[in-house]
């Protein structure tokens, strides 16, 4: 709930979590050491912990490290050690594609190199990535690993090209491209990365897994296909391509099918025609939505 990017949209999630049965919302930060424990000594034993807490974003990241390296680090280890001092035998974290950086070659296998990260947020997903496996080796802690590919779907970041995107051709905006627009991207629906999250709570030891569609598409095909579904042109721009973006991604899904029996079911076609959906039904207040 932080303001990283507008809380409007980190409201209207919440609003339809809360009306689910068994939902409880705590506002704390995983980097409250002591606030933390006290809130957990006055809930009961859980099973696992997947942790989806984390401060996102290639660009934003070398505006303000500190705060990636605060969040995704130390965040972490805040929540492995309530794990091992309550016994909590289950740990998931959100890790993401952007640790295969731009030399590993496609499709990024998980037993590929990720020591050469390219941005301060890839770095701090790297560490708290070693972290679990510290946990893991020491105290004996089940942890499943998932590397996220380019998520999107509806009240997705705004921040990221699909929601950019819809608004901006909605809006009749300038369509912003770094680089020549012929990056690619293994865009994966939120759905499917949902299903494959609540899967990995399943025991593993340890275990790094990726999950994304296997079906990279290149930007300015994914344009091409919002121009359609929204029923406007865009007007492009193009600017220099940001040193810490890699020219693509795309998930070898091998071990997500083995071992979680995880496939994604959205295709990207139907994928946007929801996410423009929910655009359109909630447009008086997307309108205003800032993207950077």
């Amino acid at each position: 709930m932080n303001d990283a990017y507008d809380r409007r949209l980190k409201e209207w999630r919440l609003k339809l979590l809360s009306a689910r049965t068994g939902f409880e919302f705590y506002g704390l930060d995983i980097c409250d050491r002591e606030g933390l424990q006290s809130l957990l000594d006055s809930l009961p034993q859980f099973a696992a912990v997947i942790n989806l807490a984390a401060r996102a974003g290639v660009r934003q990241s070398l505006e303000d490290p500190w705060i990636y390296m605060e969040t995704n680090c130390i965040g972490t280890l805040n929540l492995l050690e309530q794990c091992r001092t309550r016994g909590i035998k289950k740990f998931v974290l959100a890790s993401t594609s952007s640790l295969y950086g731009d030399y590993n070659k496609v499709p990024y296998s998980e037993e590929m190199s990720t020591s050469r990260p390219l941005s301060p947020y890839s770095a701090s997903k790297k560490a708290a990535e070693s972290l679990c496996y510290t946990y893991h080796h020491l105290y004996g802690l089940d942890v499943t690993v998932l590397r996220y590919f380019t998520v999107y779907g509806p009240a997705g970041r705004p921040d990221m090209s699909v929601f950019r995107f819809i608004k901006w051709i909605s809006e009749g905006q300038p369509v912003t491209i770094f680089g020549d627009g012929s990056q690619s991207r293994d865009f994966t629906y939120v759905d499917d990365v949902a299903r494959g999250t609540v899967a990995a709570i399943r025991p593993v030891g340890f275990m790094t897994i990726n999950l994304g569609s296997d079906h990279p598409t290149v930007l300015l095909d994914v344009v091409r296909m919002v121009e359609t579904l929204v029923g406007k042109k865009a007007r492009i721009e193009f600017r220099d391509a940001h040193r810490a973006d890699t020219s693509a991604t795309w998930a070898n899904i091998t071990a997500a099918r083995n071992q979680l029996n995880w496939i994604p079911t959205t295709t990207l076609s139907e994928g946007l025609a929801r996410s423009v959906e929910w655009y359109n039904d909630n447009r008086a207040w997307l309108r205003e939505i800032q993207t950077a």
